[in-house]
């Protein structure tokens, strides 16, 4: 890896810090919904719990967990994603054309965007099961390329396997608390479902109950 990639990570790493922290602090705009479109935000607050849970769910240790590994499975990931998009051709003559799908350039390329952004995305812990899809997506397919090619080859597969499992737990336990998906979607939902809430005629006391789970990253004090 080089110095110059180096130095991208940290300064992307470090300005995450600092929006992270910012929106740590709450200081959000309130949205305004039309009237028109407040039916569908009313079924948003029946998962918003859900969604809460999703995110905030793992405690103050093991969010630190989540967020060890979302750096080492993304920043390992972004040269990965780099060097297939530096020569997409040789990528898609290497290793696509033996899967023998149609427009393998086109894949070449999809692979590639999807290792480099999905990497940022679980870096930031933005939109984290989108990136962590993406990531697991193009890992299932590599480990079906070496199986099909080399076997049940231990050497060829453990990276791949690694990463697949990585980006699964990501996948399947979401963020952690030291996330943008965690300082800013329970704050959106809250927000939208309340303005839902306010449109449909739904009372202040069921309206508030919307608040019963904290929506601050600093909550995970409470382990």
């Amino acid at each position: 890896m080089s110095t110059y990639t180096l130095l991208e990570l940290f300064g992307g790493f470090m300005a995450a810090c600092v929006a992270l922290w910012f929106f740590s602090m709450n200081r959000f705009v309130a949205i305004d919904i039309p009237a028109s479109r407040s039916a569908p935000l009313v079924g948003l607050a029946a998962v918003a719990p859900a969604v809460r849970a999703y995110l905030q769910r793992p405690g103050l240790l093991a969010s630190v967990g989540l967020l060890l590994l979302r750096l080492s499975i993304g920043g390992l990931m972004i040269h990965h994603g780099q060097e297939k998009l530096a020569d997409p051709q040789q990528f898609a003559n290497t290793y696509v054309a033996s899967l023998h799908l149609p427009f393998p350039l086109f894949f070449a390329y999809a692979a590639g965007y999807s290792e480099l952004i999905g990497s940022w995305l679980v870096i930031l812990g933005l939109l984290t099961p989108v990136g962590a899809l993406a990531l697991s997506g193009t890992m299932t397919v590599a480990a079906y390329q070496h199986i099909s090619t080399a076997g049940l080859n231990i050497y060829v597969l453990e990276l791949v396997l690694l990463y697949l499992g990585g980006s699964l737990a990501l996948l399947f336990n979401g963020p952690g608390r030291f996330s943008f998906d965690a300082g800013i979607i329970p704050v959106l939902l809250v927000d939208l479902s309340e303005s839902a809430a306010s449109d449909a005629g739904v009372s202040s006391v069921e309206a508030g109950e919307l608040r019963a789970i904290p929506i601050s990253v600093n909550s995970g004090s409470r382990g």
